[in-house]
């Protein structure tokens, strides 16, 4: 009986030890960006402990049974050797990412300046980060969210983000981008310091009457642009222009696109989002239109899991896509590519850096001569695919896609430009696509620059 309850107590020990061996392959992905410092801490001490049990209960187990029990030996010592590998691999991991970032913090300062324009990052409670990259021109922006203006008035935030926009004035550069998540409803970063809006489509719902309607829209989004443009941020990852087909996933945390959309009519939609873009354009706030290909038919949360669209392109052209096609053809629009993979074109890759949809549809047969930016890199439908995020950073690029947004988990940035220095080295970097982004990218950042300018002028009452 005793030699049971010892196998099974030895059993649950190597479960753990896998377990944290586990964990500490995945630690340094974005699942555990919030709690990286513990994390670590724990996938040290932890495996260390269960060595030090094992050595223990060997000891105990020989004094009371008198002699060494070989099944339970062997199992103890796997146990130790699993242990000691979870350690170990927690270490290299760590060691590895540092390496990564010394190279890229050492590189070439043009030729990270010459990559690094095309990301926007996110950053922690820490601006210090952040602030390095921008001394050191290696990022074309940066996403601002709720846990970066916790507990600030609206004073301190324009005053923090003036503050990194004086050093790009200071080199002599165009201003960065600022960008936030400020949908309305529940997706409102910048809520509070800022009231927090209505959404589109309850708007939408509330007014039956298209001219009514698109007088409610134009007066909200000009409040939305006023107010995200005092804080000076000058890019607003919306409107929503997916359709809202009505799925109901109840493990959907995240996306929750049904809750978000504008409507269901594709022409309405189109209509709305024109109207609001112009109403946050007329305060130097640019749009994003997003998630192309459209996330209203996917049921999977391309937060946590891969994720398919696989309505035909015939079906999705007469509906999900008039609204992205229609706003597209508008000077200066962005568009945000989600990491739903367009089976109808590429059943490989998601869309965001997939190149038969970006260069092949996007940029290729729509002509589309606007600023695309992707999705978080953090999410896992991006992340988990084949080569990880450094292999879709260079896909992303060569494909025609000008920013890449690692928002949630910062720390991804220094693997995604270790890998695009490799990938120029190596010339498998597309010079063409980079330098024809960068002329895309110097208009779209300097005419918000100037937009954003008269738009504080207006807010101070003078014409400056």
């Amino acid at each position: 009986m005793r030699r049971i309850l010892t196998l099974t107590l030895g059993v649950l020990r190597f479960a753990v030890a896998g377990l944290l061996l586990w964990l500490a392959w995945e630690w340094r992905s974005p699942l555990f960006a919030s709690i990286r410092a513990p994390a670590f801490a724990a996938l040290i001490l932890l495996p260390v402990a269960l060595i030090v049990l094992e050595v223990v209960m060997r000891r105990l187990g020989t004094r009371s049974l008198g002699t060494k029990w070989l099944p339970g030996t062997l199992l103890g010592a796997a146990t130790a050797i699993v242990a000691a590998l979870a350690a170990g691999t927690t270490l290299f991991t760590d060691l590895h990412f540092r390496w990564m970032r010394y190279q890229v913090l050492h590189a070439d300062a043009a030729q990270v300046e010459r990559l690094g324009r095309h990301f926007m990052i996110g950053y922690r409670d820490d601006p210090a980060a952040l602030r390095d990259l921008i001394e050191r021109r290696a990022i074309a922006g940066f996403f601002i969210t709720a846990h970066n203006v916790r507990d600030k008035d609206a004073g301190t935030v324009r005053q923090e983000i003036d503050g990194f926009q004086a050093i790009r004035k200071r080199q002599g550069l165009p201003p960065l981008l600022i960008a936030t998540d400020q949908e309305g409803g529940a997706i409102s970063r910048m809520s509070p310091p800022l009231a927090r809006p209505t959404t589109l489509g309850d708007i939408v719902r509330s007014h039956s009457d298209a001219t009514e309607r698109q007088q409610a829209v134009r007066s909200y989004a000009e409040e939305v642009g006023r107010s995200l443009a005092s804080l000076g941020i000058n890019v607003n990852f919306a409107p929503v222009v997916d359709l809202d087909h009505g799925l109901d996933n109840p493990n959907d945390r995240y996306s929750r696109i049904s809750s978000r959309a504008i409507s269901n009519d594709p022409k309405i939609v189109a209509e709305v989002a024109a109207d609001y873009c112009d109403g946050l354009r007329r305060h130097g706030v640019q749009c994003t239109l997003k998630h192309f290909p459209g996330l209203g038919r996917v049921f999977e949360d391309t937060h946590f899991e891969r994720a398919s669209l696989t309505t035909s392109a015939d079906e999705l052209a007469r509906t999900d896509w008039v609204p992205f096609r229609s706003l597209m053809q508008q000077p200066g629009m962005f568009t945000m590519l989600g990491h739903a993979r367009l089976t109808a074109i590429d059943a490989e890759r998601p869309a965001s850096f997939s190149a038969p949809v970006v260069s092949g549809l996007l940029r290729g047969t729509w002509k589309y001569g606007g600023i695309l930016v992707t999705d978080d890199f953090s999410m896992a439908a991006a992340y988990e695919t084949p080569g990880g995020l450094a292999a879709a950073s260079v896909a992303a690029l060569n494909a025609g896609v000008d920013l890449i947004l690692t928002s949630y988990d910062p720390d991804q940035y220094f693997p995604m430009v270790y890998g695009l220095l490799h990938a120029e080295a190596a010339g498998k970097l597309a010079n063409e696509a980079l330098e024809r982004s960068d002329r895309r990218l110097a208009g779209a950042i300097t005419e918000p620059a100037a937009q954003i300018t008269r738009a504080s002028c207006r807010l101070a009452g003078n014409s400056c």
